[in-house]
Order: structure tokens, then C-alpha cells, then sequence
């Protein structure tokens, strides 16, 4: 038996986006078709859920390679690069 191919979280992350972007066209034909509010909610919290786990795969793809490179070489700003950007994705 062969070991499943670990996904390349690049191809993982544009499989998740062109899904989101499938989640809001179907938002988009359901206030066309004026379904109900509550139904419609639902799905705006999946796509936030969705877009949520998409930038947090991006910021672990980016600790794993940009910033473990660069406080590796004990650069400083890139700590300071990363509290900014923390602080950008979490508000």
C-alpha cells in the first residue's frame, strides 16, 4: 500500500477558495430567489468560517517558511512583522 501524497497547502488553499467562491455565488442566487433571511445567514457563517480557515492555513504555511527563515537569522522585525500581521488577521 502506498503512503497518501501530503497535499501541497498552496493546492489545498485554491481548492478551499474556489469552494468558498462556489458557497457565495449560491449566496448570491439565494437573495436573488429571496429565500429566507435565516437560511441565508447560515450560509454567510459558513463562508466566514470558511475564509477564517483559509487564513489560518496561509499564516501556518507562512510560520513554517518566511518566518522560520527569518528568526532563524534572529531578525527582529520579523517578529514585529508577525505581530502586525497577527493582529491584522485577528481584528
Amino acid at each position: 500500500m502506498e503512503p497518501k501524497k501530503k497535499k501541497e497547502p498552496r493546492n489545498d488553499i485554491m481548492i478551499r477558495l474556489k469552494r468558498i467562491e462556489g458557497q457565495v455565488k449560491g449566496l448570491q442566487r439565494m437573495l436573488d430567489e429571496e429565500k429566507c433571511c435565516s437560511d441565508v445567514l447560515v450560509q454567510v457563517a459558513a463562508v466566514k468560517a470558511a475564509i477564517n480557515k483559509v487564513g489560518i492555513m496561509i499564516f501556518e504555511e507562512h510560520s513554517r517558511t518566511c518566518l522560520k527563515d527569518a528568526l532563524e537569522t534572529e531578525n527582529d522585525k520579523a517578529l514585529d512583522d508577525l505581530i502586525v500581521l497577527l493582529n491584522r488577521f485577528v481584528h
